[in-house]
């Protein structure tokens, strides 16, 4: 939702991000110790000082029950906290302690989201999502249906092969600069990218999001609480999540209604976006969020790469919300769009807009 009167200010006042092809030396916890640590002292805040914190991840990807329970050793959880967590992308965890923050009780939040692919298939983990009667038993693969998605936009004409090259290409250039980026190049063209066979057909290996081991942990805090320890706040200015019909047959895929919807809430295209990061696992769902984001030709899109750089499971959608802040931190951006989804073929769908003062 756009902020409204009676609400307050929340801002993302600091972040911290890893993101690398596998982490074969380091267990979940090794990883989130290093970036909690920073993420609280780039603004000077012991655990104590956190007034709330919340998680994603996934069960499933871990292979374990309660698996995010170890991680709190990596924050902290003695002196007792004030915790939650969701089996979802971090994102939605933040958002969750957005709502903790407008209720008044605190004023500062952690906000993290983890996840190791590389232990096990992300596209063989994600049919566990579908209908449990009749798609799941089918075990369909991500990258199966999503290349069933772009089919759909290619034959209907709403996007063509170069079009998707040209979002790959964009990406590669992007990711030079971006030292979490798994896969980046400076001299990749569309034509080179067209000419490479289909892992999924249509799709390429381009196409397909970077499967990356890493993690994200953001610190929102309130108001003056937010100024007092940043020099330059995020301040989330809207945020909204909306949710599509589950069962695929319902949809049509060549569409995202739902995040749609969560832009007009929030007022995304109401005012100049310096940038735009979208959380898009495949150049032609990148393609179908532009388009329902209503991102206009002047606006940065993804200018990390974004998830086809690096794309973790559970932390990618938080990943997103993170560059942008930091963008608007460092005052090159005044005013960003930051993506999330999560679901089989983009069936839901989180939006924020964040600026500076």
């Amino acid at each position: 939702m756009a902020k409204g009167a009676g609400q307050r200010d929340v801002a993302v006042i600091s972040v911290a991000v890893r993101q690398e092809e596998a982490l074969t030396d380091e267990n979940e916890v090794q990883l989130l110790v290093d970036l909690v640590n920073r993420a609280r002292d780039a603004v000077g805040l012991s655990q104590t000082e956190i007034g709330f914190t919340c998680s994603g991840s996934s069960d499933f990807l871990a292979g374990q029950a309660f698996s995010f329970v170890q991680t709190l050793d990596a924050v902290g959880a003695f002196p007792p906290i004030s915790e939650s967590h969701v089996e979802m992308d971090g994102a939605f965890a933040l958002y969750e302690a957005w709502v903790k923050l407008q209720i008044g009780d605190v004023d500062t939040a952690l906000v993290y989201g983890y996840g190791k692919p590389s232990a096990g298939s992300v596209r063989d983990v994600l049919a566990l999502q579908l209908d449990p009667y009749y798609l799941a038993p089918l075990w369909p693969d991500a990258h199966a249906l999503a290349a069933l998605q772009a089919r759909l936009l290619l034959d209907s004409g709403t996007v063509t092969p170069e079009a998707l090259a040209e979002v790959a290409v964009r990406s590669l250039h992007n990711a030079v600069d971006n030292p979490n980026a798994v896969r980046a190049s400076a001299d990749a063209t569309p034509e080179e990218l067209l000419a490479a066979e289909p892992v999924a057909d249509p799709l390429r290996a381009s196409d397909l999001a970077q499967v990356a081991d890493g993690g994200c942990v953001v610190v929102l805090a309130a108001g003056e609480r937010a100024r007092a320890l940043c020099e330059r706040p995020a301040w989330i200015r809207g945020i909204d999540h909306r949710i599509d019909g589950h069962a695929l047959g319902t949809r049509d895929l060549t569409r995202a209604p739902s995040a749609a919807m969560a832009a007009q809430e929030v007022g995304a295209s109401s005012d100049r976006l310096d940038i735009a990061e979208i959380h898009g696992p495949t150049t032609s769902q990148e393609l179908i969020l532009q388009r329902e984001l209503g991102i206009a030709g002047e606006t940065a899109v993804n200018p990390s790469g974004g998830a086809l750089a690096a794309d973790t499971l559970m932390a990618s959608g938080l990943i997103r919300i993170a560059e942008a802040a930091a963008r608007v931190g460092a005052g090159t951006a005044d005013r960003a769009l930051a993506h999330a989804t999560s679901g089989p073929c983009l069936q839901q769908n989180l939006v924020c807009v964040l600026e500076g003062d």
